[in-house]
């Protein structure tokens, strides 16, 4: 074998390298006997079925991919070179050079491994929290399968889906697909320990199929084969994408797994369900996350210049409008976790935008109202209220920063003390007060909302230099 094909071996400890499997289905089934028109650059969301199987690994903290790649190996490798940015170390396989059915292939990536690999197809989406799990669950010398509870919808057979005998979540053997409808399937996603690839490489094997069914099977004589359960409820969910219909099942377990890091009530049952319909758009005309932001930034400055006008309708109708930039701020979060463009600069962006929006509606509803007002004795006191919002807005906005710093540099003294600026941090970009201004606007009570904002946002600023005081930072870092 050319062993030149590999680069140098990085050596890291756990389960961080994963072996994929474009070209063949893991349970002895060829790419070219599948039924459907399905394949590795099939696109679910705009990505590609291989390229988002290579990000979720990453982002799971899989740090290194080996490839076996058939012929489509150059569409591949182009695949990866026009999309996000892949910062983990691939490394190429061709199957012409390691079959898949030579032991040496298998006790060559053992070698490579140095502890665990996670196997998987590509034929298949899943979540970045069943890959997290499997790498905690990992233990000496056991194999881990993903099992799924949900029955298909079509043939087992034409599928290739395999049944599981499990007991007391232990693998022991494969069933026929009409064994029992209740039974658990076998997903593509496998983790072995290199011992495992290195004991079992010897024997034969069908020909261009991987063994990886028979060392279960060797492997769960002794009863060291664990299967997990992938739970939709619990975010670690995997869905086949075998077929045409699966890819827009697939696309809409994509959509409803979307949630972020600061939900509040309205957030999760009203604006989120609107949200993903303007996600779907701002997908299809291509735009960036932080295009998104930009744009729900500019819905909320139009809402604080309608509220500076001073009028019943034109309130009802700013109030409308900022309900309507918090359903599109939902997006651009949506966009870059879809499409795996997640960055600090956006993070940051995202939350400075808002922040300076609030700032622009707290000032545009003083503003109108100091205008329906002016000339009486008390018509300074929105100026007052709205100055006062402003400003402790503002505060509160770098105080958060502040402990973000924080965060990053792991400055916190003591657990509690993280949690409390944890707490804080996911509070801080809640939209749920979007709602309620569109109630004050209705009941001609944009006052009462001016004075809870500016209470409000002095007492958020407060609990915030609470929350960093010196005695709860152990280290800072500007």
């Amino acid at each position: 074998m050319n062993e030149s094909v590999l680069q140098k071996r990085v050596e890291i400890p756990g389960l961080t390298t994963a072996v994929l499997l474009p070209s063949v289905g893991m349970f002895a089934e060829s790419s070219e006997h599948r039924v459907s028109a399905i394949g590795p650059l099939t696109s679910v969301v705009g990505i590609g079925l291989f390229q988002r199987t290579v990000l979720t690994l990453q982002r799971a903290g899989i740090r290194q991919l080996i490839v076996l790649a058939g012929p489509e190996e150059d569409q591949l490798k182009q695949a990866l070179g026009h999309g996000p940015r892949l910062t983990i170390s691939v490394r190429w396989m061709p199957l012409r050079e390691f079959p898949l059915d030579d032991p040496r292939t298998w006790e060559f990536l053992a070698a490579e491994v140095r502890g665990f690999a996670l196997v998987t197809g590509v034929s298949a989406i899943f979540s970045r929290s069943l890959v997290e799990r499997l790498r905690h669950e990992v233990r000496d010398g056991e194999a881990i399968m993903v099992a799924q509870t949900a029955p298909r919808q079509f043939n087992d057979l034409l599928a290739g889906g395999l049944r599981l005998k499990v007991e007391s979540d232990r693998f022991t053997s494969f069933v026929p697909s009409h064994f029992d409808d209740s039974a658990l399937r076998a997903a593509e996603l496998v983790v072995l320990p290199a011992s495992l690839m290195n004991a079992a490489g010897q024997g034969t094997s069908e020909q261009d199929r991987p063994p990886i069914r028979r060392w279960l099977e060797q492997a769960a004589v002794d009863g060291r084969v664990r299967v997990i359960a992938a739970e939709d409820k619990h975010g670690a969910w995997y869905q086949d994408v075998s077929t045409l219909a699966d890819v827009s099942v697939a696309e809409k377990k994509l959509f409803n797994s979307l949630k972020g890091d600061s939900e509040g009530f309205v957030d999760r049952y009203f604006n989120r369900k609107l949200s993903r319909w303007f996600t779907r758009l701002f997908l299809a005309v291509g735009f960036s996350p932080n295009s998104v932001t930009i744009v729900a930034s500019l819905i909320g400055f139009v809402s604080a210049a309608g509220f500076g006008m001073g009028t019943y309708a034109a309130g009802v109708a700013a109030a409308l409008l900022f309900q309507l930039a918090a359903v599109i701020d939902c997006c651009d979060g949506e966009v870059a976790r879809l499409t795996f463009t997640e960055s600090p600069f956006g993070a940051w962006f995202d939350l400075a935008m808002d922040n300076v929006v609030h700032m622009a509606i707290f000032a545009g509803i003083a503003a109108g109202l100091y205008t329906a007002q002016v000339g009486e004795p008390g018509a300074w006191k929105p100026l007052a209220c709205g100055a006062v919002a402003v400003l402790g807005n503002g505060l509160s906005f770098l105080l958060v920063e502040r402990a973000r710093k924080i965060k990053l540099a792991s400055g916190w003294r003591t657990p509690e003390h993280a949690a409390w600026g944890d707490f804080m941090l996911k509070n801080v970009a809640s939209r749920d007060f979007s709602v309620s201004l569109v109630l004050f606007a209705l009941l001609a009570v944009l006052d009462w909302f001016l004075m809870f904002a500016a209470a409000g946002s002095l007492i958020f600023a407060c609990v915030m230099l609470w929350v960093i005081r010196p005695s709860a930072v152990a280290v800072t870092k500007s």
